[in-house]
């Protein structure tokens, strides 16, 4: 169960690795979510390699460049934890390759600004997901999903251009805020594909597993993320 910040966790979340992974399909629901997280961030790392074919400038090209490293040395930590408790990394992440790379495909950006919007709302809405079910997760997990969570600095990047290019064009927001509003419909419709097609995970989600949601409490966790894109569409200065 998710906890406040100052209070103790409890059931799973209590439990090192070793102890919460003595249940199999624990187990199993764990090396889905760490399957699914690697590909995501290989995926991620392959998509800003390429937008930084898209950049205007330079200095933007280099920092597109920095952002897909950080993204691959997420990828190497999940890679690497996968390996350690016995996991083969490439057979954990190939049931999320086909809905992971159709997503992609279905919401390749047009321009530089697409771009950016899609990384900063569509990945954000991803991490946000996971963020909520890392809240449940044994102590060892937990940590590592919120390590590569963390932000690789494209969000202020983002949020700069996106702003810079509204201000000399007000056109240009009508646009991004219909883009935006597609890949956030795109975003949770992928994820409740994954989720339904892994029965190991979603049997963890609804309970079944660990101290999973209740159908009150996904209600209440999409209304949080629902939240928070409105919020990030605020901050690039779109509608939501």
């Amino acid at each position: 169960m998710e906890t406040p910040d100052n209070a103790t966790p409890t059931g799973i979340a209590a439990e090192d690795w070793a102890t919460a992974s003595a249940e199999p399909q624990y187990r199993a629901a764990v090396i889905d979510l760490l399957g699914a997280l690697a590909y995501g961030e290989l995926a991620a790392f392959e998509r800003l390699a390429e937008d930084a074919k898209l950049a205007p400038t330079l200095a933007d090209k280099a920092e597109l460049a920095k952002m897909a490293a950080a993204e691959f040395h997420h990828f190497e930590q999940l890679r690497d934890r996968l390996a350690a408790v016995d996991a083969e990394p490439t057979t954990a992440m190939e049931p999320f390759a086909k809905a992971l790379d159709d997503f992609h495909r279905q919401t390749a950006p047009s321009d530089w600004l697409e771009g950016l919007v899609k990384a900063y709302v569509g990945d954000s809405i991803a991490s946000d997901f996971y963020r909520e079910v890392a809240a449940r997760l044994d102590s060892d997990t937990r940590g590592l999903v919120l390590s590569v969570l963390d932000d690789t600095g494209h969000g202020n990047f983002a949020v700069e251009k996106v702003r810079a290019a509204i201000d000399a064009n007000p056109r240009v927001g009508g646009r991004l805020a219909l883009w935006a509003r597609r890949l956030m419909g795109e975003a949770l419709s992928q994820a409740q594909r994954v989720v339904a097609e892994r029965d190991a995970l979603s049997t963890m989600l609804v309970g079944g597993v660990a101290d999973g949601f209740d159908l009150a409490e996904v209600g209440r966790m999409f209304s949080r993320i629902t939240e928070a894109h409105t919020k990030r569409m605020a901050a690039l200065g779109l509608a939501a």
